[in-house]
């Protein structure tokens, strides 16, 4: 009787399964759900308009992912409050089932930001399914240009909002401004925009690499070298071509050697 129920259930289940196709880039991004809220609450003193310990928790919930899944990530990429991660063409985790990627990805990011925040936090999860090396250097191209876009409206509305503007002038003030208009508005306050912190402007790119680890054998009470696969967090990201021509296109072909 239970396998016949069983066979029923799971039919309900697991019918609308959808599944990543062979061959098909997958890149997952997480977004951190009212995050822009529970900065700027005052209680937890966030730093504005970026606050390096809130971009630090970012950057080790996206290593902790890529050491810890079990799935085969060979990118990650974070900005602001969200997360890019790219899937190894050939993992198979889960089967490739679309709802198995989403929820275990998405359930380990919110624990573990959840754990070394103290409060609750929780991100939800999409994922883009890219055929082609042009589709997954776009996709990259277009998280960093929109951190690039998002650093410079928010520089320029918190210096507006130090600088005595309420909520809705700060806001007006910014309508329909160019960006070399915005960037004005900065120098104004004596900020150049180009002197800021990259990884404020074109976010984190973390991946892997082999570093040498000096090691003892206790047989032969020599020390030796070996070679360990680490997780590499790089802070300053170069321009966008340059970022994809120097990190996304190695990563890209590295699958396949």
């Amino acid at each position: 009787m239970f396998n016949d129920l069983d066979n029923k259930m799971r039919h309900y289940e697991t019918y609308r399964d959808q599944l990543i196709l062979p061959g098909v880039q997958a890149i997952v991004r997480l977004d951190g759900r009212n995050f822009t809220g529970m900065t700027r609450n005052p209680k937890y003193n966030f730093e504005t308009p970026f606050d390096v310990k809130f971009n630090k928790l970012m950057v080790d919930t996206v290593d902790y992912i890529m050491r810890e899944s079990g799935f085969n990530i060979i990118y990650g990429y974070t900005q602001s409050d969200e997360i890019s991660l790219m899937l190894h063409v050939g993992d198979t985790t889960f089967n490739r089932k679309v709802r198995k990627i989403l929820s275990g990805l998405s359930s380990m990011a919110s624990a573990y930001f959840t754990l070394n925040f103290g409060n609750i936090a929780t991100f939800d999860a999409r994922v883009s399914e890219l055929i082609t090396t042009e589709n997954v250097e776009d996709y990259f191209r277009w998280r960093q240009l929109d951190a690039t876009r998002n650093a410079l409206n928010s520089w320029c509305y918190w210096t507006l909002r130090k600088n005595g503007d309420s909520v809705s002038a700060a806001t007006s003030a910014l309508s329909g401004k160019t960006v070399s208009e915005k960037n004005e508005i900065l120098f104004a306050y004596g900020i150049n925009f180009k002197d800021l912190p990259a990884w404020q402007k074109r976010g984190v790119g973390l991946y892997w690499k082999e570093v040498d680890h000096e090691g003892y054998n206790p047989i032969t009470k020599e020390k030796i070298m070996t070679v360990r696969r680490r997780v590499l967090h790089n802070n300053e990201l170069p321009f966008p071509e340059e970022y994809i021509q120097e990190i996304i296109k190695p990563i890209i072909a590295g699958q396949y050697s």
